[in-house]
């Protein structure tokens, strides 16, 4: 495919990316939303505390499974008319959860919140289609940190809300952003011209979805009910054999959801290993970090900060991440996405490096904690620029998709990791039993030790990948060009 029509001008490239990067921190801002509420969600929504950790896990599960099906949708009828969709999901979402009293709405309406995690892979893949060549390295690497970016800005500012209001206003507020959003997306995303051919694979998305659930519960909920019960036990046998098979089938498939060939290319194959890698790491750090901030000073290694304080403190390394984005860009035009991303996993190690030493000290834990976000924002920048660079472009948004849920599952194993780390290793503090020292400090051996695995992971990874557009991106399409649907 060639363009059709002149580039796209200039003074429509900055409103794009801006909305195309705040869409991305918007739907990653959901993630967070109910952090600060975790506690209170129990009295709040008149249920066990089991039960209502589903608020939490409805969310991952649905954004878990949300991000390679629209992928695969936006490559087949349009990825704004996609994003559109899951905007729309957003506000539904936002408004059962604003109206909610008790423990079903507010799942269902978590769920339909979580489906906006595959507004990131179609950003990114609109952004190949419709931006020059010279702002697409920049713009995409801004987009892939959105996650982070907008998983530290949540906190302080659902902490402030929960703690100020009544906790419905995060969700009355969370719709009305994501209502002026859609907006923005018609006005100033134009259509994104490449199309896919075939059909959607419904029995793929159907297999997939069965798979990813009973895996991602069986980690997340594991704790809850033992590593070794019956429940957690048949839920991972359950999602092995139902991948397995999912996997034969998708192999036989004319038009499957995934295209495993491809995505088993070495180029791909790894750079989606160390997307789980990666996204373990830099988990960790945003699960331990704010409980270290909360414990009490008398502990002799808690930093006694409020909630609202524990968030704010937080806040300086989603800017950092926004901030280094443009120059992870910068480093994979110059010597390609991976060294990038290999730069990113060295300096994620450094960082948890520095937190056995700096994690003293609100400042020494601002400090690590941006090291970590600098490593993060460099290898999330490289990651789509490397899975772009070996798949067809009429397939980006799915193979996006794809890349976006191994960060998924390695956040979901991360979790359940730094979980049963700080569950297990405990000290008696005030009549209650709270994580020791020793287990924030092997938390942070935990996420450096997995950041050096990325590290080899990439060293892997074939020649300089994605150094020299191929094919496939010296024909980015532009706005303008024929679209069949027109969105």
């Amino acid at each position: 495919m060639t363009p059709t029509a002149p580039a796209q001008p200039p003074a429509r490239t900055g409103p794009v990316v801006a909305v195309l990067a705040g869409a991305g921190i918007v739907a990653a801002l959901m993630q967070t939303l109910v952090v600060p509420l975790i506690a209170q969600l129990p009295r709040l929504l008149h249920t066990t505390q089991g039960d209502a950790s589903w608020v939490v896990t409805a969310t991952l599960l649905a954004g878990a499974v949300a991000t390679p099906v629209t992928g695969r949708l936006g490559d087949l009828y349009g990825k704004r008319r996609l994003m559109l969709v899951c905007v729309g999901l957003l506000v539904a979402g936002s408004l059962v959860c604003a109206l909610a009293g008790s423990l079903a709405p507010m799942v269902i309406g978590r769920a339909l919140q979580g489906t906006s995690m595959g507004i990131i892979p179609l950003g990114i893949s609109v952004m190949r289609d419709v931006l020059p060549p010279e702002r697409v390295g920049s713009s995409i690497a801004l987009m892939s940190s959105s996650l982070g970016i907008g998983g530290a800005l949540g906190l302080p500012i659902a902490a402030a809300v929960a703690q100020n209001a009544d906790w419905h206003t995060l969700f009355w507020g969370s719709a009305g952003l994501s209502a002026v959003l859609g907006v923005l997306v018609l006005l100033f995303v134009p259509p994104a011209p490449v199309r896919a051919g075939g059909r959607f694979d419904y029995p793929g998305a159907a297999g997939l979805a069965v798979g990813l659930v009973a895996l991602l519960l069986a980690v997340s909920k594991g704790g809850d009910w033992g590593w070794g019960s019956a429940n957690t036990l048949g839920l991972l046998a359950a999602a092995i054999v139902v991948l397995l098979l999912w996997g034969a089938f998708e192999l036989r498939t004319v038009d499957p959801l995934v295209d495993l060939r491809t995505t088993a290319q070495r180029q791909v194959l790894l750079t989606n290993v160390a997307s789980v890698v990666v996204g373990f790491a830099m988990y960790a750090q945003s699960l331990v970090a704010p409980q270290l901030l909360q414990l009490p000073v008398a502990t002799g290694y808690g930093l006694g900060q409020s909630m609202v304080a524990a968030g704010l403190w937080m806040a300086p390394a989603g800017l950092v991440m926004m901030a280094v984005s443009p120059f992870g860009a910068k480093l994979s035009a110059a010597r390609g996405p991976k060294v990038s991303l290999l730069t990113g996993s060295v300096i994620t190690a450094i960082g948890y490096g520095l937190a056995l030493v700096l994690m003293g000290s609100t400042w020494g834990l601002v400090a690590f904690a941006c090291v970590i976000s600098v490593g993060v924002a460099f290898a999330y920048g490289a990651m789509p620029a490397l899975i772009m660079g070996a798949v067809p472009l009429s397939q980006t948004a799915a193979a996006n998709g794809f890349n976006s849920l191994a960060r998924s599952v390695g956040t979901s194993v991360s979790s359940a990791v730094m979980g049963v780390v700080l569950a297990q290793m405990t000290v008696a503090s005030g009549g209650f039993t709270i994580p020791s020292e020793a287990g924030f400090r092997t938390a942070f051996v935990i996420g450096g030790a997995v950041a050096l695995v990325a590290a080899l992971v990439v060293l892997a990874i074939p020649g300089r990948s994605g150094t020299k557009p191929g094919p496939a991106v010296e024909a980015v399409p532009v706005a303008g060009s024929p679209s069949p649907s027109g969105v």
